[in-house]
């Protein structure tokens, strides 16, 4: 299994009242709200623990791309990712991605990946998502029934620009440019390629097709997530694929503390901040009409970001046993991956250690336990697919840099 520390960089100073006083998190949550100055500790204390999670064994660090809001404060995760590919040298830089429908032009997105790539020696996973609601058609103005057709020119045109090896004229509905010529070039051609989804059959579909990872992107937890996810793995046996796991990644919220007492007594009031605040979204944002398309919508799949309870009413283990949180001591918390993998059947993890407004050292001692005391035993949880990098990154073998300098 492979394991990213991905974090969504959340405010961690909205108010206990927020909830009443205020309808969304997401596109029209007052910009008061914010501090500038409290905002440089909180980004610095983000890439803190990215960097931490790279130094205690994590697989890759991850970030990602959203607009106008609190719940996750990177709209341009290009940045952090270029901090990040600076000051690691071995995780994945997972940029769980950039919403390339919003891009003008798209091929702003084959640059900056491919400046990625290069900088990190090539540990890019490039994300491509189709974007939230929010995001897309309301913070960006983008037209709901539009944005799919635009997404699938954009992917077009990254993938053409990275292979080819002269300029060419790009005549699409969205795009025409008469030089496409993108330098530099990615090292790794293509990067490997993972799309985020909330629920969409489309997106699936998508994956497949073109041997893509699906990443489930929900807070719901791993429980509810089996239905959608049993049906992308019928549409992979039906498409003739392997049914690697390594084609699918989930998110999830993961605690680990010395104890199960601990895990409680430290980190629940940070779960509470982050679903109660965080997830507070207005469901007249969460989906446009026109954002879902027919087919998902016949398949009467819910938009993941209007399902989240208010978890302050759940018991502590009702949230454990329902798969909204993973937490305990690491042998608990084993115990509990396991099922996960098996019920999903899926080998990458983006592990949401980083929860609300959870401090940096409470966040550092939980990622510590994980690293160390967790991952070392899920490592061979799928043994017949124990050797497939196919969906992993590529890097530059820095020993053969090295001796190529020497020599010169």
């Amino acid at each position: 299994m492979k394991f990213t520390f991905f974090n969504l960089m959340p405010w961690p100073y909205l108010p206990d009242d927020f909830r009443k006083k205020y309808r969304s998190v997401w596109v029209d949550i007052p910009s008061s709200l914010y501090d500038p100055v409290k905002g440089h500790t909180v980004y610095n204390d983000y890439l803190d623990t990215l960097e931490y999670a790279e130094e205690v064994g994590f697989d890759g660090v991850g970030v990602n791309e959203h607009h106008a809001n609190a719940y996750g404060m990177m709209p341009s995760p290009n940045i952090m990712a270029a901090s990040l590919a600076r000051n690691t040298s071995k995780a994945a830089v997972v940029v769980l991605g950039n919403s390339i429908a919003l891009y003008n032009p798209p091929i702003r997105v084959a640059e900056e990946f491919a400046m990625l790539d290069v900088i990190s020696g090539g540990r890019l996973i490039a994300g491509f998502p189709v974007g939230t609601s929010m995001d897309t058609n309301y913070a960006y103005g983008t037209i709901p029934a539009l944005t799919r057709e635009k997404y699938s020119e954009a992917h077009e045109l990254i993938l053409r620009a990275w292979k080819e090896e002269e300029t060419f004229a790009f005549n699409g509905r969205y795009n025409k440019i008469r030089h496409v010529n993108c330098w530099p070039k990615p090292v790794q051609n293509p990067p490997p390629i993972y799309i985020p989804g909330g629920g969409s059959l489309e997106t699936y579909d998508f994956c497949i097709e073109n041997d893509y990872v699906y990443c489930y992107l929900s807070f719901s937890g791993f429980m509810r997530a089996k239905t959608l996810m049993d049906g992308y793995w019928r549409r992979v046996e039906e498409s003739g694929k392997d049914p690697s796991p390594y084609r699918g990644g989930f998110a999830q919220t993961i605690i680990v503390a010395e104890t199960d007492e601990e895990a409680e007594r430290d980190y629940r009031e940070h779960v509470d901040y982050f679903y109660n605040r965080c997830l507070h979204v207005y469901p007249g944002f969460a989906d446009a009409p026109g954002y879902r398309t027919i087919k998902t919508l016949q398949a009467n799949i819910t938009e993941q970001m209007t399902q989240n309870a208010n978890v302050s009413k759940m018991s502590w283990q009702e949230l454990i046993d329902q798969g909204y949180v993973i937490a305990g001591s690491p042998d608990t918390v084993v115990e509990q991956m396991k099922r996960l993998a098996s019920t999903l059947n899926v080998a990458n993890i983006f592990c949401l250690i980083h929860i609300g407004d959870m401090p940096k050292d409470k966040c550092m001692r939980s990622a510590k336990l994980f690293a160390e005391e967790v991952i070392p035993k899920l490592r061979n949880v799928f043994p017949d697919y124990a050797d497939d990098d196919r969906f992993w990154i590529n890097p530059i073998d820095q020993s053969s840099i090295t001796e190529t300098k020497e020599a010169k």
